[in-house]
């Protein structure tokens, strides 16, 4: 259950900087209806999932937007592993995730009939419009503490050492893009267990989130994802 737990928490955190889909973001354009599928690879280059994206609702409120996604993760054997939908804000010049409502809604459900307490706590990963080479970006983080049967466990994800690299050019099955480059460092913790999995982010002006790359602690590549299927 600790190793399920600590992969939802993961994937779900590590797309963040994909879904923030708002009218107000330079990065990310904001139509009910727009779709984005992604497949995931493990360190071999074969397919470990594919996860899809899908707006479905756009609200304004003064100076800000609030937007629906759905997201569905399908295995590499066609099952599909979970949905859920969850919500994001644009204000002024920043994109940011209520990390709370990426959880996944079965999971929760899951936990409730198995009588289990959790706590979700943290700070929503921001991305700003204003991107240029050198800039270093806001660290954040996700807590989840759980009791179930007289055991405490706590899992959390910190995302620090943000920083744009780079620009460059990348291709995928979606297209050609012209992208930047975020690195970051992202440190995993569950009982006794610690993991860290640096990693590379390809945004694309009106598209979003491109490619991802994570490695290893030695800088060996562990696992990527590409944008497969783009439209709105």
């Amino acid at each position: 259950m600790k190793t399920r737990i600590l992969l939802l928490i993961t994937f779900c955190y590590g797309t963040l900087t994909m879904i923030a889909q708002t009218n107000c973001s330079r990065f990310y354009p904001m139509e009910e209806g727009t779709v984005f599928e992604y497949t995931m690879y493990n360190k071999k280059g074969k397919t470990d999932g594919i996860s899809s994206y899908k707006v479905t609702s756009v609200e304004n409120n003064g100076d800000s937007t609030t937007a629906t996604m759905a997201i569905a993760f399908t295995d590499n054997k066609g099952k599909e592993v979970y949905n859920t939908d969850y919500s994001f804000t644009c204000t002024g010049n920043v994109v940011t995730i209520d990390y709370e409502s990426l959880m996944p809604q079965q999971m929760l459900e899951q936990y409730g009939e198995m009588d289990v307490q959790m706590d979700i706590t943290g700070t929503d990963l921001e991305l700003p419009n204003d991107l240029s080479v050198g800039q270093v970006l806001e660290d954040a983080n996700v807590t989840v503490k759980i009791a179930m049967s007289g055991i405490n466990m706590t899992t959390t994800v910190d995302t620090t050492n943000r920083k744009v690299e780079k620009q460059e050019s990348v291709t995928t099955p979606a297209g050609t893009f012209n992208c930047y480059v975020i690195y970051s460092d992202n440190e995993s913790k569950a009982m006794m267990v610690k993991q860290s999995f640096p990693s590379r982010v390809w945004l694309a002006e009106g598209v979003g989130m491109v490619k991802q790359e994570t490695y290893n602690k030695k800088g060996n590549l562990m696992s990527s994802l590409e944008l497969t299927k783009f439209s709105k």
